[in-house]
């Protein structure tokens, strides 16, 4: 159960990781981007990893996790907005209404990712509006911080809001597996020894 905690921690830090990636720099790393997203469609995995479709699909969440745990990253701003969706989340799962509205808009959207695949412009602007339509109604909304230049691009726009909808996912998986804040501040070392095992398991299994 503490690695299924652990993988699920690193969902929520690798989809934010991409949210500031995107808001900063104005890009993010395709293959992640697509692990995270594809996350938010496997509803009825049977473990953790296969939620991100193996280990590999979650090896960067797993390195940004280790830096955030490990020491003080020069950038913050990963680690506040995956406080921030923790926090939504816990909101969320006392929304009975909304987390069927969600529940029912990604399968909707499933249909079109069959047709158009995951990184599909379409299929993002679709999780985009399912996400504004949904978890940006909870106050206090996420906050996303970044260059006014790429914050302005209606494309990535609805890349982050895509990708936070990810990152909602991760943390609803967080707390199936029985994650929550208390457990992440006093099980720090713990938690990053068990990050440092799969990102060498992760290693192993690439060849």
């Amino acid at each position: 159960m503490r690695e299924a905690r652990v993988i699920a921690l690193a969902g929520v830090f690798q989809a934010c990781s991409q949210v500031r990636e995107l808001a900063t720099q104005g890009r993010a790393d395709a293959a992640v981007v697509e692990a995270s997203i594809a996350s938010i469609f496997r509803i009825d995995s049977d473990s953790a990893a296969d939620v991100f479709g193996g280990l590999e699909g979650v090896r960067h969440g797993l390195e940004v996790l280790l830096a955030n745990l490990d020491s003080q990253p020069a950038d913050t701003g990963v680690a506040q907005l995956a406080i921030g969706v923790l926090r939504l989340e816990r909101k969320l799962a006392r929304r009975g209404a909304m987390l069927r509205q969600l529940g029912d808009g990604i399968k909707a959207i499933q249909r079109q990712v069959d047709h158009l695949g995951l990184a599909h412009a379409t299929v993002q602007a679709r999780l985009a509006g399912l996400y504004g339509e949904t978890l940006s109604q909870i106050t206090p909304r996420i906050i996303v911080h970044g260059n006014p230049l790429h914050l302005g691009d209606a494309r990535r726009v609805e890349q982050i809001r895509a990708l936070l909808l990810a990152a909602v996912r991760a943390a609803v998986l967080w707390r199936q597996v029985g994650g929550n804040q208390w457990r992440l501040l006093l099980r720090r070392r713990e938690y990053a020894m068990v990050a440092r095992g799969l990102l060498a398991r992760s290693t192993l299994d690439r060849g």
